[in-house]
């Protein structure tokens, strides 16, 4: 089976493409030369150097995800991560492509449950990832594509960045740690997890035109992960019970309650369609996956 991977040089998409290039079944191309040259700029809709008529499942991972505040405007997110998807999956479509792979966000499922309107306020990272797949569905209605939507949560494995990586680099401190009353409920999924998914998704025949949530199945307080990562670390956890209250006046005083929400409240997602359906378990558990992870970034880090 030939497979085409968008974002294959990605924090998900490198290790994708390891783990499926051990399937024989699998003739894997990319948007990357082996020189590393790009051959698909999803901002400007181009896509070149790529022969769909032989592809027989696309999984689309390239996209603009949460970066620092003015970084990218409205207008990108919305041109690389909607119009860019709509564009690259038309093309797939117009090639008799079978099956479209698209992951999302499981920010969208959150922000639906935690809101009363029939709309929610997304912010715009989450929004630009909802209108690609309210424009997916469209494309797998008119032209008989198959479109599979991954929502994972937080994505988390050796070399990872962003928050989890500012966890880490806490941790491996000697200092005490004001997170020990934290116990909220977070949805979490290592890279290797959803790889494992994604990789399932490609040719189960209940798939199709389906949408599943991603994650290992054990969702985690702060408190637990930053007690895992520790010990991970062999050090003793010494959380401080701080009030969660605490925190949450510190973020409307400061005017990042939003940063504040991502580290101590909940999201929380439901993957028993996954193993309903595609008869799927993750493979690793919370404590492999966060000791994989530790483990890569004591050793890069020379701890």
């Amino acid at each position: 089976m030939n497979i085409y991977i968008s974002g294959s040089n990605g924090f998900i998409g490198k290790k994708l493409y390891l783990l499926a290039t051990r399937k024989s079944v699998f003739n894997l191309h990319t948007n990357y030369t082996s020189s590393g040259t790009r051959l698909i700029d999803l901002s400007k809709y181009e896509i070149a150097g790529i022969d769909f008529s032989k592809i027989d499942c696309a999984i689309h991972l390239a996209g603009v995800a949460h970066k620092k505040k003015g970084e990218y405007t409205d207008d990108h997110y919305l041109a690389v991560n909607t119009q860019g998807t709509l564009n690259l999956a038309n093309k797939c479509a117009a090639s008799n492509i079978k099956r479209f792979i698209y992951i999302s966000s499981a920010n969208i499922e959150d922000q639906r449950c935690n809101s009363s309107q029939s709309s929610p306020p997304y912010d715009i990272q989450t929004k630009s990832k909802y209108e690609a797949e309210i424009g997916l569905q469209e494309i797998a209605k008119d032209t008989g594509m198959e479109v599979v939507i991954i929502r994972p949560p937080l994505v988390y494995g050796p070399g990872v960045k962003a928050n989890f990586l500012n966890l880490l680099n806490l941790s491996a401190t000697k200092l005490p740690l004001p997170f020990g009353s934290i116990n909220n409920k977070r949805s979490m999924v290592y890279l290797d997890n959803l790889v494992d998914l994604i990789i399932t998704c490609i040719d189960h025949p209940n798939a199709g035109n389906k949408t599943f949530s991603a994650s290992d199945g054990d969702d985690l307080s702060l408190s637990r992960l930053l007690r895992l990562i520790r010990k991970s670390m062999n050090k003793p956890a010494w959380l401080l019970p701080v009030p969660a209250f605490v925190f949450k006046l510190a973020g409307k005083l400061t005017g990042k309650s939003d940063v504040v929400d991502r580290l101590i409240g909940d999201l929380q997602v439901d993957i028993n369609d996954s193993k309903k359906h595609l008869d799927w378990s993750p493979p690793f558990t919370v404590e492999q996956g966060i000791k994989a992870t530790v483990d890569d970034f004591m050793v890069k880090n020379n701890l």
